[in-house]
Order: C-alpha cells, then structure tokens, then sequence
C-alpha cells in the first residue's frame, strides 16, 4: 500500500479528460496526489478553437483550456474563473461561438511567444491545481483509414481532420498523425518519466486518446516510464468514431497502434459490462500483463460520462492497493 503522495499525469482531450483531472483534482485536495500534470490533445480543427488555429496559426486552445477548468478549485475563486474560462459568447456578430478562455489563451501565446509558459500563467490566474501540457508544439492534424466509404468493403478511404474524423459514416481501422513526428515540450516528457501513474482515457478514442501514441517522443516516454499506466475505458460507443465499438474492441484497438504499452491496469464500470462484453473484455486484459480492474465511474444521470467524484475514488482504490514499485 502507498503511504506517500504520489505524481500523477492524465493524457486525453476535450471531456474525458475533464472528468479524470476533475477526478484527480480531488486527490490532490486529500493529499493523495501531490503533483499533477495534464497532457493534452491539439488537433482540433473545428468550433472556436479551429477558427483560432486557422485565423492566427496557433495550437488548438479548446482542449487545453477544459483541461485547465478542470483543475480549478471548488471554492469561489476557483469556480467563478473556471466558468469564465468557458464562457461561450451569444450573439450574432464575428464573436459569436468564441469562448473565453480560448481568446485568454491565445493572447498570452501572442504576448509571451512560449506555450507552456503562458499556459502556465493562466493556470496561476485561476489558481489550479496542476499544469497543463500541449501533446505537441505545432497544431496536429488527424488521418485515418476508414472502411465502408466506398462500395468496396475492402478498399480503405484516408480522412484528415478531428472533426472529419470524429463524425465518420465509415470504420475506422487505425489512425496517424501530420506532421508524424512533431515537436514536443520537454517538460511533457519530463513529467511522464517522473510520474507514479499516468491515466489514459477516457475520451474520444480515435480523436483524443490514441493520438498521444502516436507522437514517437510521447510512446517512447510512455513505453519507458516505471509509472503505471491505467487506462479508463469508456462507458459506451461513441457514434461516428467507435460506433458498434464494446469495451474490449476499444482496448484491443489502443494495443493494435501501441504493443508495447505497458500497462498497469484497465479500469471499466462494472454496471456497463455484463455478459458477453465482459468474457471478451476479460479475454483481451489476460493477454496482457493488466489487471482489469471493475468499480462504479459513472454518473447516476444516466448518460455515457464518467462521475468525478467516484472517478476520484477508483482511482484512490488502485493507487491505495498497488505494491511499492521496486
């Protein structure tokens, strides 16, 4: 069992990886975690974010500022500038759909000339609790090959961009990265090697989970590191990326583009796998050196997301009950 605080990253984008630094930000409040980072997708290419890519040449801020409102605090200060942070403007003029947070974010690129740097100091202004890394220095842009577009079920079909990909019609077989092998801060690789546990998941699977495989220097910190990885599954099939997707097809699939990932665990909801799903998502973890790991993550509303707060527990219970790395 842990007895000392431990280093945590969490790696995704948009709203799963909201939910697991919400989660995480907890254990940072009851001192289970006592250094957190966030590393974060920057291939968006739609909504306000993709506008701002276009117009100024910069990465994607969405899924970075959500990262950095997930990390806000549950008091006053914290909950006031996390929901400025999000504020999406109304209106019919060149404003409309731009969010706050998003304009904060690219001023202080503009201003400093350093990403990290200025995400560092609107994580200051918002007194969170964690940093919050770019998975890469340039915007990234997603490919990938995609069955069913064509009426031959076997010809394969190249699709680029997050929003392109994200609401394919078609299969999505595997998925890359442009440019292949990009630029990366070294404080992102630095905070990996370091850490006790990295989280994986959840999240858009193609579009915000698997793209960190696919940056060389992130797998490669990844595939080194002697923290444990967990990966958090989603809780249902995600229409247009996973579509027809069970919880050991997406896992298979992250294996399919990383081998040799070594992961710790594999956290699911035990409410969402029953039957089948479970045998085959039980079959995929035995052949690796996983543990699945069943408890209850989703939210009591009904819906395909995960609840912060028992997100929070599960974790405490996997880090809590892991053996003192040698």
């Amino acid at each position: 069992m842990n007895d000392r605080a431990q280093s945590a990253v969490a790696l995704g984008g948009g709203h799963g990886l909201h939910a697991s630094l919400s989660a995480l930000r907890l254990l940072v409040d009851d001192l289970t975690v006592d250094d957190l980072a966030a590393v974060v997708t920057v291939a968006d290419n739609g909504g306000s974010s993709g506008r701002l890519r276009g117009e100024f040449n910069v990465l994607p801020p969405g899924d970075l500022r959500m990262a950095l409102a997930a990390l806000c605090g549950d008091d006053t200060w914290g909950d006031t500038w996390a929901r400025v942070l999000q504020h999406r403007f109304a209106g019919s003029g060149d404003m409309r759909g731009h969010v706050v947070g998003n304009l904060l974010i690219v001023g202080l690129w503009e201003l400093l000339g350093d990403h990290v740097d200025a995400l560092d100091w609107v994580g200051r202004l918002l007194g969170a609790k964690g940093r919050v890394l770019p998975m890469a220095l340039v915007p990234m842009d997603i490919r990938a090959e995609v069955r069913g577009l064509d009426p031959d079920p076997d010809v394969l079909t190249t699709i680029r961009g997050q929003v392109e990909v994200a609401t394919t019609p078609g299969v999505i077989t595997a998925v890359d990265l442009e440019p292949a092998d990009p630029p990366v801060s070294p404080v992102a690789v630095e905070k990996i090697e370091q850490a006790d546990w990295l989280f994986l998941g959840p999240g858009s699977w193609f579009t915000s989970v698997i793209p960190h495989l696919r940056v060389p220097a992130l797998r490669q910190a990844l595939a080194a590191t002697q923290g444990r990885i967990v990966v958090v599954l989603n809780l249902d099939e995600q229409d247009g990326e996973t579509g027809g997707f069970g919880p050991a097809d997406h896992l298979a699939v992250l294996f399919e583009h990383a081998p040799d990932l070594p992961v710790y665990a594999v956290l699911a909801d035990r409410s969402r796998l029953t039957g089948d799903h479970l045998v085959e998502l039980r079959e995929v973890v035995r052949a690796t050196s996983a543990v699945l790991v069943l408890d209850d993550v989703a939210a009591d509303d009904g819906t395909p997301r995960h609840d912060p707060r028992k997100l929070a527990e599960a974790y405490a219970r996997i880090i809590a009950a892991a053996p003192p790395i040698s």
